[in-house]
């Protein structure tokens, strides 16, 4: 078990009244983390901490924000083997996952400190003589950042970096199911030299989130909002920036669907199906949730899918290499166990898998799932996947946005130009043709449409949603007025 501290203003600090909770490992229930429950005035003073740090590393060089973000980069690989461990505590995942999310975390920061010089604007022709106008783009303040559990290196700096890059500073709120996860972030960030304040760190009890929240996004210097995680909370996130006007990039939950033409590369597709519905158990916005087969191919796929899915290592993660660690909790499981239950009487398939009486869940693929069953709609978020069979192209590309969600998805087809129509026509703010459905770089525009959220992260994407943008004029001549 790890006790961690919240750091604001530079320091490490407990909560008000030394207030603490509990993160319990999800496979045997032992002590994982135990962290500082915040208070409201906890969170305000991270807000102050940031608006005082603001100042200075909004007018700091582009050089040196780029210079002090590259060690930051090199301070989260450096902390590979820490984040290995705290990941197979805190939520159970498996230790290539948190390699990869290691990886990853590090180049988003690597492609944050090459943003720092991209932060421009534009000169713009204007109707008064004389006037020299321009758009500029400037640091927008203090952003709050929060981030989930299921991939927390890479989204846990996925909410900063891009703030920092652009001269914001922020207040990070961790996971309440990886606390010490997301302190290692933010220890590798101060390791690397950002000024104090410059990131701030809160934790709380689950019981607290939506009062730290509501603080936090309250504050008059709080400028900008990010949220990663569920659509459920997502809304609560987005009615709290609604009422106190505050731009929000969110994105939520999905349920993406991979769409298998009838001139696929079968192996291609099953490779990249099996990568997709399965890393990290399932529980990935992008996890490929539904797979959308062509009749014509549906048994080729079905019975190669399904025997690569029960080949896929399962264990505790903590006890060696596997591919399918834990799910992040028993919640998990029941959820997954009622879906199966509920397809099954419908008519449903099992493949492979089946239900689960603890966290170590198998590869479960279901066939022949119908609209009439939940788990044709409901995000899993876990190693339970949906085949649909379908007639034709057109009932393909209908079924896959047969969705509330929007985020991720994939085409296979042998034939380019036709699976490239397809993907334009499948309502999502990503898709992949000839690839799988996870599937992240730090320099794309990465976000979701309808109920998967709005705004975007990453690359130009992201410096327009962590900045202002001015107008400024310079009158260069004598100006005519009417009176």
């Amino acid at each position: 078990m790890t006790d961690i501290l919240m750091r604001i203003g530079g320091e490490r600090r407990p909560a008000e009244g030394g207030a603490v909770f509990e993160r319990r490992n999800p496979l045997d229930g032992a002590v994982a983390t135990r962290a500082p429950a915040a208070t409201a005035r906890d969170a305000v003073a991270a807000v102050e901490a940031a608006q005082q740090a603001f100042a200075a590393w909004s007018q700091t060089g582009p050089g040196e924000r780029r210079a002090l973000l590259l060690k930051a980069a090199q301070a989260i690989e450096a902390r590979h083997d820490d984040f290995v461990q705290a990941m197979a505590r805190e939520t159970g995942a498996s230790a290539l996952w948190a390699g990869f999310n290691v990886h990853l975390a590090a180049g988003l920061l690597t492609e944050a400190a090459a943003l720092t010089t991209q932060i421009g604007g534009e000169v713009i022709p204007s109707d008064v003589p004389g006037s020299l106008a321009m758009g500029v783009r400037q640091a927008a303040g203090v952003v709050l950042g929060i981030a989930p559990w299921n991939a927390p290196v890479i989204l846990g700096v996925r909410a900063l970096a891009t703030p920092l890059a652009c001269g914001n500073t922020v207040v990070f709120k961790g996971s309440e199911l990886c606390p010490q996860t997301h302190a290692l972030i933010v220890d590798a960030l101060h390791d690397a030299g950002l000024p104090p304040g410059t990131v701030n760190f809160v934790t709380n009890a689950p019981a607290d989130a939506a009062e730290v929240v509501e603080a936090i996004v309250a504050h008059p210097a709080v400028r900008r909002v990010n949220f990663t995680g569920s659509t459920r909370v997502g809304r609560l996130i987005a009615q709290t920036c609604a009422r106190h006007i505050k731009p929000a990039v969110l994105e939520l939950g999905g349920k993406a669907p991979f769409v298998v033409l009838d001139d696929a590369d079968i192996d291609a597709a099953v490779d990249a199906a099996v990568f997709g519905a399965f890393a990290n158990s399932g529980q990935i916005c992008m996890s490929t949730e539904r797979i959308v087969l062509d009749e014509r191919i549906a048994d080729a796929f079905v019975s190669r899918f399904a025997a690569r899915a029960k080949s896929l290592p399962l264990g505790d993660p903590r006890e060696g290499p596997v591919v399918l660690g834990s799910v992040v909790d028993m919640a998990t499981v029941e959820r997954c166990n009622a879906l199966i239950d509920d397809a099954l009487a419908q008519g449903a398939v099992l493949v492979c898998g089946g239900r689960a009486g603890n966290t170590l869940m198998p590869a479960t693929v279901l066939d022949r799932v119908t609209p009439a069953m939940r788990v044709y709609g409901e995000e899993t978020f876990g190693p339970l996947k949906a085949i649909v069979r379908v007639a034709d192209t057109e009932a393909a590309i209908a079924t896959a946005n047969d969705n509330a969600f929007g985020l991720s998805s994939a085409v296979f087809g042998r034939d380019i130009a036709r699976a490239w129509n397809v993907a334009r026509r499948i309502e999502a703010g990503i898709c992949h043709v000839n690839g799988p459905t996870v599937h992240d770089e730090a320099q794309m525009p990465f976000g979701g449409v309808k109920a998967s959220g709005y705004g975007r992260f990453g690359g130009k994407a992201g410096v327009e949603a962590f900045t202002e943008l001015r107008w400024l004029t310079v009158q260069t001549t004598p100006r005519h007025y009417p009176f």
